[in-house]
């Protein structure tokens, strides 16, 4: 069977292309500010997320918001032995 996707490798992320994430919904029972940053973190490179986490704050949204388990984006994270620079970002900008 063929896949109906491809994935692509060294995507160019436009300030704008990270913007449409602050606009990423969530399904329903889910908090919106950790429903966008888990999204950004799992579709982004480093330093893109780095500038969403910038406009993502700058838009008053919430970087230590919590799932349905009471767990941050950043205990997520610090799971993923490939994600240090991530980590670092979200805890420069406050994340818990």
């Amino acid at each position: 069977m063929r896949k109906d996707k491809e994935k692509v490798l060294d995507e160019v992320w436009t300030e704008d292309r990270v913007r449409e994430f602050l606009d990423v919904q969530p399904p329903k029972g889910i908090n919106a500010d950790f429903h966008k940053l888990e999204k950004a973190y799992q579709s982004m490179r480093a330093d893109d997320f780095e500038i969403f986490v910038g406009m993502f704050l700058e838009a008053g949204h919430d970087i230590n918001a919590t799932n349905a388990a009471g767990r941050t984006v950043l205990s997520y994270v610090l799971e993923h032995r490939n994600s240090t620079e991530f980590a670092d970002v979200l805890k420069r900008n406050g994340a818990k």
